[in-house]
């Protein structure tokens, strides 16, 4: 495993990472936690993302109960988690960063992890609502505190970022990161177009999420919705027209022969390519079995065999240089 610096700090992840979206709670319990924490860990894993919505809450507490079981000296290992859509109804508890559901929404969440700090909290979405420059302060004062050590956003526009870090350098206030996008074959226009430039001028880092497309990349759901798959779960119906669409699926099926000549899965070729790319720090994997865990974590031998060349033949399939052209 090889360790890449979170962006401008003085911190390392683990290339690749373990998150709980999805699974914690909804398919696995501790017990399945446990195991597939500890076979992260063991392939050199020390970064586990989180979020305060997962399972609406459950998630952080599968994974408290799971750190407890297995007892990891605290400074070997990187929690996250992250706030924004809340656990409650209140007009001031959900979809906001006001100071208040920030506040809370720390205290609540180190609770059900059962930890004394978060290594690093995201503000989940933007609030178009609340002034950036409230959020800073409270992310600032949750640093202050010491229950968080670090702090990021997820899915914010380049310029949001940008306005959060500058009135953080304005008051001299604890700056974000980091940030939290989606990346993966099917969606890379923002990491590599807007984000680019600033990533290059404020060297921040990513934690990017998704890689597999939730699930398409393994080619799984080439000839179907499988049962008990993430496509076949209870409130995720909204990914059924992704999971299904034809065109999606038939790049899917081109990229076997590429993984085949490498030696490797589908899973593992969509992980390694996004590996290649120097601005990502790490790639949150996820996994409701530990046999998919220690597939996941052989991305990381399959990343140093992506030539430019297969490179090339991947962007082909994904249409790249059409799209550029056409915009």
């Amino acid at each position: 495993m090889e360790y890449r610096h979170l962006g401008k700090t003085g911190i390392r992840v683990s290339e690749l990472s373990f998150g709980s979206w999805v699974t914690f709670h909804t398919q696995a319990d501790v017990k399945p936690a446990v195991e597939m924490m500890a076979a992260a860990y063991e392939a050199g894993v020390n970064f586990f993302d989180n979020a305060e919505t997962y399972a609406k809450g459950k998630s952080e507490e599968v994974m408290g109960k799971a750190l407890k079981e297995l007892k990891w000296r605290r400074g070997s290992y990187l929690i996250s988690t992250k706030l924004f859509w809340g656990l409650h109804d209140g007009i001031n508890e959900r979809n906001t960063l006001n100071r208040k559901r920030l506040i809370e929404g720390i205290n609540g969440s180190l609770e059900r992890l059962q930890l004394d700090y978060v290594d690093l909290i995201y503000c989940h979405r933007a609030d178009k609502t609340t002034p950036i420059e409230e959020t800073v302060w409270a992310m600032h004062n949750i640093i202050e505190w010491g229950k968080a050590l670090y702090w990021g956003t997820s899915e914010w526009a380049a310029s949001e970022i940008v306005e959060a870090i500058q009135i953080a350098e304005r008051h001299h206030l604890h700056k974000p990161v980091v940030e939290q996008p989606q990346y993966n074959l099917f969606e890379r226009k923002r990491l590599e177009g807007e984000y680019v430039r600033f990533y290059k001028e404020y060297q921040y880092g990513t934690t990017i999420w998704s890689p597999l497309a939730s699930g398409l990349l393994t080619g799984k759901y080439n000839s179907g919705i499988p049962k008990d798959s993430r496509g076949d779960l209870k409130g995720y119906e909204w990914l059924k027209d992704h999971l299904t669409n034809e065109a999606k699926l038939a790049k899917v099926k081109a990229l076997e022969p590429i993984a085949k000549d490498l030696g490797c899965t589908l899973s593992q070729l969509a992980l390694a390519w996004c590996l290649k790319n120097p601005f990502v720090s790490t790639v949150i994997t996820g996994a409701s079995r530990v046999e998919q865990v220690h597939e996941n974590m052989k991305a990381a031998e399959v990343a140093p065999k992506i030539t430019p060349e297969i490179l090339s033949k991947i962007d082909t399939i994904f249409e790249i240089k059409q799209e550029a052209e056409e915009d």
